[in-house]
């Protein structure tokens, strides 16, 4: 089993666990080991498939504006809590490749692994939620079938990206790419950067 093989079974795990309730609320129930890199994946598709519901609820025109504004502050820890797990995959990848030779010749790649598996774990669930609409037994053949002609193209995506993961991987453990990673360092949820913030202080 490829490496992205094994990232997209445990992405298709997780947003299957989480429809069993479809709810916001639901305490996860990671079932892989906590040191284990498994683990690090079946929680990043967590964060990633509550998100996803955050966004569709937030979008009700009618929401009430006190849970709106608590919503999005659930919406900004969320991101936060992303972005630490992607970091804490790329530190995996790091620690796995750390005794490789570097080739004199190497590139470096536009994003790290990490990154690259975020937006697989996102669009293992834009697939989910396309085949959900593409398969809608209230919706009109016409909505079916646009759905389904997205679906076909998330899907070969899916292949696509999944092999260029795989390929990147391949490279970096033959010393044809090497890993550099950049903390995101975003400045909004630190009071020091965040100039509304430390302005109040």
């Amino acid at each position: 089993m490829t490496f992205t093989e094994q990232c997209n079974a445990i992405f298709n795990q997780v947003i299957n666990d989480y429809h069993v309730t479809d709810n916001i609320d639901t305490p996860i129930n990671n079932p892989y080991d906590r040191e284990s890199i498994e683990n690090r994946l079946y929680l990043k598709c967590w964060i990633d498939t509550v998100q996803w519901h955050f966004e569709d609820i937030i979008r009700d025109p009618h929401i009430d504006p006190v849970e709106a504004l608590q919503l999005k502050r659930r919406i900004d820890r969320s991101n936060q809590d992303r972005t630490d797990l992607v970091e804490q995959i790329d530190s995996y990848f790091r620690q796995k490749y750390s005794t490789v030779n570097v080739l004199p010749d190497a590139r470096i790649n536009t994003e790290s692994p990490a990154w690259a598996v975020d937006r697989l774990s996102i669009l293992a669930l834009k697939i989910y939620h396309m085949r959900e609409q593409a398969e809608r037994p209230d919706a009109s053949p016409e909505h079916r079938e646009k759905c389904q002609q997205k679906l076909n193209v998330l899907l070969e995506q899916q292949v696509d990206l999944s092999t260029a993961i795989d390929q990147l991987l391949e490279d970096i453990e033959a010393g044809r790419k090497y890993m550099k990673v950049y903390r995101q360092m975003k400045m909004y949820n630190d009071p020091a950067t965040n100039p509304v913030l430390y302005k109040k202080s």
